[in-house]
């Protein structure tokens, strides 16, 4: 058993799915895993996600501390980038994994389509 914030995880796999579990957490942390992004970046490369759930998914990754976010405001427009925490980049060959499993099962299951390669 694990305890977070005195929340009780029954298993390490539970754990870890607290911070990258969803829809949408390991397809950020995929993003950001080779650059740093700003968030219209992010929102293009996602572009099913709603601006409201990627805000919300930024603030919860950066509130695990599994990325970081800096802000420039030296000079105008305000600008905003995420990158990943060294926390993160651990979380590095599992996202390889699941993307690689995906492209594996995407070109090997018929009842996937792949709209664009």
């Amino acid at each position: 058993m694990y305890c977070i914030d005195n929340k009780n995880y029954p298993c390490s796999t539970s754990l870890t799915m607290k911070y990258i579990g969803g829809k949408w957490k390991a397809v950020i942390l995929v993003y950001l895993i080779n650059k740093t992004k700003r968030y219209s970046e992010l929102k293009k490369d996602i572009p099913t996600i709603s601006e409201r759930t990627l805000s919300l998914q930024l603030k919860q990754l950066e509130e695990d501390k599994i990325i970081k976010r800096r802000v420039y405001t030296s000079k105008p427009p305000l600008k905003v980038e995420y990158s990943l925490t060294s926390f993160g980049k651990s979380l590095i060959p599992v996202l390889e994994i699941i993307s690689n499993w995906g492209k594996v099962t995407a070109d090997t299951n018929e009842n996937v389509t792949i709209l664009n390669k």
